[in-house]
């Protein structure tokens, strides 16, 4: 007998995943592909939608068949995930016009002064930080230097709404992604046809809003059912952001504060009923489930910043993670990883990073422990920005980029929280593959953040000692960190 399962596929800022999970929410198989960032020039981040597609086919391709031959499983539906914030432009019948481009990508910072000059109601309405990777900027800076493609363009579409056009041919956007553009009234919950129409854009680009939470959006068209190797006509989800989806497949509930680290890292809350806070640098957004909201601090300094080192310094990812085995001393220069400019709490697109306090006795062993150190702060930051004055009794912890027992530990000792792993591999595509099925109507919202939430379990305690030394060396990071935002007016709003 065919086990019902449900396909998964999260679409990552540089890889693709595919997740294949059964009604029992247990992950059958997974496989992921890559695709390549691109900044032809400083600030500019942009992916090829073309990549994205070929890497989709190839992992769902190697997942699905791999679930076929462990379990006999074949998917019923198709749930999405992906990359927040970004802008893919497209002609009418869904194709690119351009590469795609993505919310690290900072070239918009100038389409920030409209935005400022919109009036407190309008922001208000926005609820969050203006960041110049936000779908919003990034089509006011290709309105002003690419109008060719503004005018040609039918769709602004986010990266999954795009994929999902692929998939179905319907082109569709949904509420969890949607209110990441600074487009959308985020209390209201709807598109902001007053914010666009006063940006100078045109509301005709926005595609209409489906429900988030599982909702069908479409059926699987034959050309990409024998791309994927799938059947044709199979229900395919609304699905959600990324940060929603992994929030879903991870199981987090009302109460818990949970960190992700990948690419770039967010540490979230939920919330019953929308509460901005977008003065502390903090965002509100749709969650995937039917009438949920989260925060979120975000740090764009997160797996970017340490890969860029891990580069530089000719390292392995092994031997960056074992260098948080050894221990640091009160002299190690400090590292600010803020590469790209950061978001949370300082809203700021202008900052960059250094290493300070260099000396003689340093060595690549200090300078990538000290990096994954200031990659540590960056995020104790943003959590503490999210939770003001308060502390939590423990942290869930989620996302790849947090494996290695070392670096748990360093995190642990920088935020002073127990950090409780939650064991779901990919998350994000988890998530998507649960959304499918509740489109398919095999699984309810209660089966998802019930039975079938995964369990936390604890993997590292702040070590009393190296957590005061820790809070010493990031008083010092605040202060470099503040220095350094007189250091760079590259691209100030």
């Amino acid at each position: 007998m065919t086990a019902a399962c449900t396909l998964g596929l999260d679409l990552g800022t540089s890889s693709a995943k595919a997740v294949v999970v059964d009604t029992g929410g247990e992950v059958l198989a997974q496989a992921s592909a890559g695709y390549t960032v691109t900044s032809t020039v400083a600030g500019y981040a942009e992916s090829e939608p073309a990549h994205w597609w070929n890497a989709v086919t190839a992992c769902a391709r190697e997942a699905v068949h791999a679930a076929g031959r462990a379990a006999g499983a074949r998917p019923s539906a198709i749930g999405l995930s992906g990359q927040m914030h970004g802008l893919v432009m497209t002609a009418p019948d869904g194709e690119a016009l351009r590469p795609a481009l993505l919310w690290a990508d900072s070239r918009a910072t100038g389409s920030l002064r409209a935005y400022r000059l919109l009036g407190t109601r309008a922001l208000a309405r926005l609820a969050n930080p203006l960041a110049p990777g936000m779908t919003g900027p990034l089509l006011m800076w290709i309105a002003g230097n690419e109008p060719r493609t503004y005018v040609e363009a039918r769709w602004a579409l986010q990266p999954k709404d795009w994929l999902r056009a692929r998939l179905t041919g319907e082109v569709r956007a949904e509420p969890s992604d949607a209110s990441a553009t600074l487009l959308y009234d985020v209390m209201g919950d709807r598109w902001d046809l007053e914010v666009v129409a006063a940006l100078g854009l045109e509301t005709s680009l926005l595609a209409p809003l489906l429900p988030s939470a599982g909702a069908p959006a479409g059926h699987l068209v034959a050309k990409a059912a024998a791309e994927l190797g799938l059947h044709a006509g199979i229900a395919v989800a609304a699905g959600a952001a990324d940060t929603a989806a992994a929030a879903l497949g991870s199981g987090i509930s009302q109460g818990d504060i949970q960190l992700t680290v990948g690419t770039g890292a967010q540490v979230i809350r939920p919330l019953v009923a929308p509460v901005s806070r977008a003065d502390a640098g903090v965002n509100l957004y749709r969650s995937a489930t039917p009438d949920g909201w989260y925060q979120m601090g975000a740090t764009i300094s997160a797996g970017l910043s340490l890969n860029w080192v891990r580069e530089v310094m000719n390292a392995t990812w092994e031997e960056l993670y074992a260098s948080a085995d050894q221990s640091g001393q009160a002299y190690d220069p400090i590292f600010v990883p803020h590469l790209s400019g950061e978001r949370t709490p300082y809203s700021d697109p202008a900052l960059r990073g250094s290493w300070t306090a260099l000396s003689l006795a340093d060595d690549r062993t200090s300078l990538l422990r000290c990096a994954l150190e200031g990659t540590a702060f960056a995020i104790r930051d943003a959590l503490d920005a999210l939770l003001a004055d308060e502390r939590p009794s423990r942290l869930r912890l989620a996302g790849g980029g947090t494996l290695a027992a070392g670096w748990r530990q360093l995190l642990a000792d920088v935020l002073g929280v127990p950090l409780y792993a939650v064991d779901v591999p990919a998350a994000s595509g988890r998530g998507a593959a649960l959304l499918g099925a509740h489109a398919a109507g095999l699984l309810s919202f209660d089966d998802i953040q019930g039975p079938l939430a995964p369990p936390a379990h604890l993997v590292a305690e702040p070590d009393p000692t190296m957590a005061a030394f820790h809070a010493e060396r990031h008083a010092k990071f605040r202060r470099i960190v503040s220095a350094l935002g007189g250091c760079s007016t590259e691209g100030a709003a």
